[in-house]
């Protein structure tokens, strides 16, 4: 169990010492270390790192002010209290301003001391295990990837992709829905010989039938109705590198028979055109459909299975991976906190543990969606379980005036103009995920939903930093 230290620094002896007594009885767990002046205190940083400070700021020689900034110039991430007899408004919002994080005037009852001293504890606590969280999420991951996890299942997984990736195999990549087939894949050609060539990604069900043949091998000038030009295929652009099969399953059966002699001859033939056309491009086929079942239906080609087949990944669903939850939440939270230029928010333990037991149907799309959510419209910076519930469960109203107050968290001294932007943007966001949510990434069809054109929806986008990308089958 880690080590908590707390540090008193008070230049009244009787208050240290009592302080001291209190904290013994009240928090046992706890060791405290009792100071009479600023300087004895930083002397003692010397020692041990501390989780807590409670300081007086009423001291002889440096003040607790000027020991707050030393403090925090030597931990940032330290929690300090400060204390006085001489308490003021502008005093208490001084230290604020300068990094307490919480302000109490003598004389204090010794409950609500603790009930302070506690809530810092637990503060700091979120904060150590989010540090030592990112700096593991940052280790464990594989290079050129953006893969999150370090449990055994995943570090077989990031092994076995670096293996495949050094070979010119075509490899099929099979997992549920949500479980990062197409990071696989990025992976894949981010670590072999072909990082340099292009990676053609192609979402096969997006492509309609009669388009798909031309999508993917080309066409000459005058080979169909709308054909006014000779037009590259996609394996003609990946030549060299990667081309990405995304759902490969849907894949129409007279489509299928053409990508089979792809992969047997390595060689494709436009549209309209006589002539062959030799190609060097890897092939990484994706799908979360049952192909053998597929065979046996007669809704795939048993020859082009065992084509694609050659090497087999299999992307690890979020309930085999119920350790790495809580690096995921970390990772995207961080992440939605970027996106939404906020200062830095964390999972309460009980939050992280009542996500950690859930069954995950969506896999890691579908926690990364949840996160998404709770981050943007709670307003505190430490995520409570109830701030969870409350997500979960729109349509519970409201209790009181202060609970819709803070319902979105509007800075006291915005202008009402600003506020009302900013609440306007809270809801295009909302509005807008769950469009992309609900079509898997594609603007196109998101835009139509939304009754707006593909361009403005982009611009919208953009201005609120929302990656369709996103939302597709990338994690």
């Amino acid at each position: 169990m880690t080590e908590v230290n707390m540090l008193i620094v008070d230049d009244e002896h009787d208050m240290r010492t009592g302080l001291q007594r209190v904290m013994g009885r009240k928090l046992p767990d706890v060791n405290v270390t009792i100071c009479g002046n600023a300087l004895d205190a930083l002397n003692a940083l010397q020692d041990r790192s501390f989780s807590l400070a409670l300081l007086d700021i009423k001291m002889e020689g440096m003040d607790g002010l000027d020991l707050l900034a030393e403090l925090r110039m030597c931990d940032p991430w330290m929690t300090i209290i400060m204390m006085t007899g001489y308490g003021t408004i502008e005093t208490a919002v001084k230290a604020i301003r300068a990094g307490a994080y919480d302000f109490i005037s003598k004389p204090f009852d010794n409950e609500t001391l603790l009930r302070v001293v506690q809530k810092g504890l637990e503060r700091n606590q979120l904060i150590r295990e989010n540090l030592y969280l990112r700096e593991k999420v940052k280790n464990s991951e594989p290079s050129s990837t953006e893969f999150v996890g370090s449990s055994a299942r995943m570090r077989d997984f990031y092994y076995n992709i670096e293996v495949v990736a050094k070979s010119n195999y075509t490899v099929l990549v099979r997992g549920e829905s949500g479980t990062g087939k197409e990071l696989t894949a990025r992976a894949i050609h981010n670590l072999s010989t072909r990082r340099d060539k292009p990676l053609i990604m192609v979402n096969c069900p997006a492509i309609p039938d009669n388009l798909l043949e031309s999508e993917l091998f080309g066409h000459t000038k005058g080979a169909f109705t709308d054909a006014t030009e000779t037009k590259k295929g996609l394996f003609t652009e990946a030549d060299g590198g990667t081309i990405c099969l995304d759902e490969v399953g849907d894949l129409p059966l007279q489509t299928q028979s053409k990508l089979l002699r792809v992969l047997q001859e390595q060689e494709i033939r436009p549209l309209g055109s006589s002539q062959d056309q030799k190609i060097d491009v890897r092939v990484v086929a994706l799908t979360n459909l049952d192909l053998e079942q597929m065979i046996e239906d007669k809704l795939f080609r048993e020859d082009l299975y065992y084509r694609l087949n050659v090497v087999s990944l299999r992307t690890p669903a979020l309930h085999e991976i119920r350790e790495d939850i809580p690096e995921l939440i970390h990772h995207f939270t961080l992440k939605v906190c970027e996106e939404l230029e906020v200062p830095p928010k964390t999972f309460c333990q009980r939050a992280v543990s009542s996500l950690v037991e859930r069954d995950w149907h969506g896999n890691v799309r579908e926690l990364q969606n949840m996160v998404r959510r709770v981050v943007m419209f709670s307003p505190g910076q430490i995520i409570q379980l109830d701030d969870l519930n409350a997500v979960e469960n729109p349509t519970k109203k409201s209790g009181t005036r202060s609970e819709l107050i803070n319902t979105y968290a509007i800075p006291e001294d915005m202008t009402y103009k600003d506020a009302k932007q900013n609440v306007l943007d809270i809801f295009t966001t909302k509005y807008i995920a769950k469009l992309l949510v609900k079509t898997g990434g594609n603007v196109s069809k998101s835009a139509e939903i939304a009754g707006v054109s593909r361009a403005a929806l982009q611009k919208i986008m953009k201005r609120l930093g929302i990656q369709a990308s996103e939302y597709r089958d990338n994690q």
